[in-house]
């Protein structure tokens, strides 16, 4: 398996860019360099944006404010998709209607959940009909411990998302799927999954804001890459997040992305065809070759032809002989 090409930029070639937001758009409280512009031209060429994330700490009233203080173009609130809210549409589906739900989360869990009727509760001597758990900073020992007993009663549980970590602007720190690891440590149960990789919330966001021909754009092989195969959707991986350019080498075929870019400007250019050669591959004005087993590249090394031509090329590798390639030095994300 190799690289997806296109003689077109990305942007008129899909109609819906499904854009991850930790890692690619902003990291933190900051927007990631040239990511407005990009995505600004992106949409003036007609591609509808959606912003989805497995974050559930904010209602996506809050997340798609922050995109507009970010200088993102033309954001509404609708633009915004959260694991959340995926997770409180099967909660909905899955529950009488006006059921109490045991939350182990903050704001951006309770106001999806509300909005589909159910009631929040933190308690399991309130008789939750599930337990819905999602990403809060604030998230304790107690919450954790309530959620516990009452799954381990036969409460069903539904999770957001299962992120082991998330990028911030100090580095990477645990995130919800570390502490759903915690209540599975506890418990021995498997919660429903509502975040990518899963597809409720590819479901969720193609149902609000449609597209023919949609775009998964993320920073994470595990989450945002594996989430569009499992949705049947072609992918970009972007280097501005979690999964570096060693990653996307070294990624095994059925979790390999479609296209690979240093960040959201690989939205607006072709992406050439490589051209394969012994030991070599070209791609445009780029050649990779392998030095031993480390690969080095002739071109700018963050431009899009020379890093379709050193992951194609680590790729082939890989396939053919079951080699890894280092690619340490060639360039830093």
């Amino acid at each position: 398996m190799t690289l997806a090409a296109s003689d077109k930029p990305l942007h008129d070639v899909y109609d819906l860019a499904m854009l991850d937001l930790d890692g690619v758009v902003y990291l933190g409280a900051n927007a990631i360099d040239g990511a407005a512009d990009a995505l600004a031209t992106a949409k003036a060429a007609g591609m509808t944006l959606a912003y989805i994330t497995n974050n559930a700490a904010r209602p996506a009233r809050a997340v798609a404010e922050h995109l507009r203080e970010l200088g993102m173009p033309d954001v509404r609130d609708a633009d915004v998709v959260t694991s959340a809210q995926a997770v409180a549409r099967l909660v909905a589906e899955a529950v009488p209607a006006g059921s109490r739900v045991l939350v182990v989360g903050g704001e951006g869990l309770r106001v999806p959940l509300q909005e589909q009727g159910l009631v929040c509760v933190s308690s399991l001597d309130d008789e939750p009909a599930a337990v819905v758990q999602g990403f809060h900073p604030e998230v304790g020992w107690k919450a954790l411990a309530e959620a516990s007993y009452a799954i381990a009663s036969g409460v069903p549980w539904f999770v957001s998302n299962t992120d082991m970590t998330v990028p911030t602007a100090r580095g990477v720190a645990p995130g919800n799927g570390s502490l759903v690891q915690a209540v599975r440590n506890a418990t021995g149960a498997t919660p429903v999954v509502a975040g990518k990789p899963e597809r409720a919330l590819f479901d969720e966001t193609l149902a609000r804001l449609q597209g023919a021909r949609p775009l998964m754009v993320g920073d994470r092989l595990d989450t945002d890459i594996d989430g569009a195969i499992n949705a049947g959707i072609d992918s970009l991986a972007v280097l501005t997040g979690v999964s570096t350019l060693q990653d996307v080498a070294e990624a095994q075929p059925g979790h390999r992305p479609s296209f690979v870019a240093a960040d959201l400007s690989g939205l607006l250019v072709p992406h050439q065809e490589v051209q394969l050669g012994d030991g070599t591959a070209r791609c445009g004005d780029a050649v990779a070759h392998l030095e031993g087993d480390r690969l080095l590249v002739e071109g700018d090394p963050r431009s899009v032809p020379a890093l379709r031509a050193a992951v194609a090329l680590a790729w082939s590798v890989r396939d053919t002989s079951g080699t890894k390639v280092r690619l340490d030095g060639m360039m830093k994300a």
